[in-house]
């Protein structure tokens, strides 16, 4: 615990200051309460919804990897604004907007006009790995919002589920995150659900093979087959980490030692030959060495680009930009 407080430490000396100017005490006298707002609003959304703190560090990662963390994946369309939710990547499967929402109307009747949405993504998923019983680490804030959205680059830029690690690594590489980061990052599919589409094909006709994905263990595979069909089924929802589906662990990477990583770009990580294999096995054996990094990753993922200073707007509602 002590080696990790010094981890901790350093990270925020290195990105606190020269980095962004964002800070782990940036709403120390102006919302001090804030991250007991957010913590309030996502455990009580944990009571209904299992779900919700995986989706919720899904908005942080989605939005922070178009155009930096700037809340502009909370933009609805508008005359000016072409919405970043109806993306390929996001549309049908991001999720977790009302609790944004909630969250935000707590925050503006207690500090209104202090806190932005952008921060609020960084807070929710901090609060929603230690709610799943995972590290905590001081998030640095003090991002601002956007007032643009860019559905192109969410397009281009988010990694898909599809791809392999080659190109997701450069599009992690893109946004000043390496190698450690794509792995550490991917261990958050250690609790949430994916939709059966985005995966039938390792199931049924692989690369166009007409058989299963051979990287993935034969009874795993018919396991997904009884819940996730040929055809129909696209929404059908199946655990990310088959064996602890809702507590934050390092179970994802002992998943995919035995080749039982859900998406092509989870068992990627170990099944295909290179630098990913060894960090996996690393994480796999050393739930504490997976925690560090994962703390460390967030950080470096939370000050990809953040608006600071005079620049963007605080948002009234997350939804649109203030004055539309």
């Amino acid at each position: 615990m002590g080696s990790l407080l010094a981890l901790l430490g350093l990270i925020v000396g290195l990105f606190g200051v020269g980095n962004a100017q964002l800070s782990a005490s940036f709403y120390n006298t102006t919302c001090p309460n804030v991250t007991s707002i957010v913590r309030n609003v996502v455990q009580q959304a944990f009571q209904s919804d299992v779900r919700i703190g995986a989706s919720l560090i899904r908005l942080h990662f989605h939005d922070c990897f178009v155009d930096g963390c700037d809340g502009s994946l909370l933009l609805d369309n508008s005359s000016s604004i072409v919405s970043e939710k109806d993306a390929v990547p996001n549309s049908g499967s991001v999720r977790g907007f009302p609790v944004v929402d909630n969250i935000k109307a707590d925050l503006e009747s207690q500090c209104p006009g202090i806190v932005s949405c952008a921060d609020i993504l960084a807070i929710a998923s901090e609060v929603s790995v230690v709610l799943a019983g995972g590290p905590s680490w001081s998030v640095l804030l003090g991002r601002r919002d956007g007032t643009t959205a860019n559905k192109d680059a969410a397009n281009n830029n988010l990694p898909s589920p599809f791809e392999g690690i080659s190109n997701i690594s450069t599009k992690f590489s893109n946004v000043g995150l390496d190698t450690t980061d794509v792995v550490a990052l991917s261990g958050a599919h250690t609790f949430g659900r994916a939709q059966c589409q985005f995966f039938r094909d390792r199931l049924y006709n692989f690369s166009g093979s007409g058989a299963a994905d051979p990287t993935m263990n034969s009874s795993y595979v018919t396991t997904l087959q009884g819940s996730c069909p040929q055809s129909g089924g696209d929404t059908t929802l199946s655990d990310l980490d088959p064996t602890t589906p809702d507590g934050f662990d390092n179970a994802y990477f002992t998943n995919l030692e035995s080749n039982r990583g859900l998406l092509q770009s989870d068992q990627e990580l170990f099944s295909t030959s290179g630098a990913t294999v060894s960090i996996v096995q690393n994480y796999a054996s050393n739930q504490s060495a997976f925690f560090e990094s994962f703390v460390k990753s967030m950080i470096k993922m939370g000050n990809i680009s953040p608006l600071t200073g005079t620049n963007g707007q605080i948002r009234t509602n997350c939804s649109r930009v203030n004055g539309s």
